[in-house]
């Protein structure tokens, strides 16, 4: 069973992004399955680290469109972003030198929980400035 699930809510109505966030959300019920199922830390560390890297991707790609359209909250929108960054790759250097139980249930619910929300509350509104722009 999925740890997350994307739904038609989930869109922010341009199509890169949206499967951006689909490949994250995969992502993360990949970590939560690895985790479930016991994987060695090595697996569990290089699912995290895709994850790092996908996440900081997807950001780099969204900043430039926010920019390109000229959206006004894109100074916020790139901190909001650069603080989970941190917030993750710290996670990720924890993880590398702490015990395997750090990849919890804990771990999961943040990573849930800050990606719905970031999508629904900052995402969401940004997407009809996109399409304005001619960025879907």
């Amino acid at each position: 069973m999925e740890f997350m699930t994307w739904t038609p809510e989930l869109t922010v109505g341009v199509a890169v992004l949206d499967d951006d966030h689909k490949k994250l959300i995969g992502i993360i019920n990949q970590l939560h399955f690895g985790i479930m199922a016991g994987d060695e830390r090595k697996i569990l560390e290089a699912v995290l680290h895709e994850l790092v890297d996908y996440t900081i991707f997807h950001f780099s790609r969204e900043e430039e469109m926010l920019l390109k359209a000229g959206y006004p909250a894109t100074p916020a929108h790139t901190i909001e972003h650069q603080k989970f960054i941190r917030q993750i790759s710290n996670l990720e250097k924890r993880i590398k030198s702490g015990p395997v139980a750090t990849l919890d249930l804990e771990l999961m619910e943040f990573l849930r929980d800050w990606l719905f929300h970031h999508i629904m509350v900052s995402d969401k509104k940004f997407g009809p400035q996109l399409n304005e722009y001619g960025l879907f």
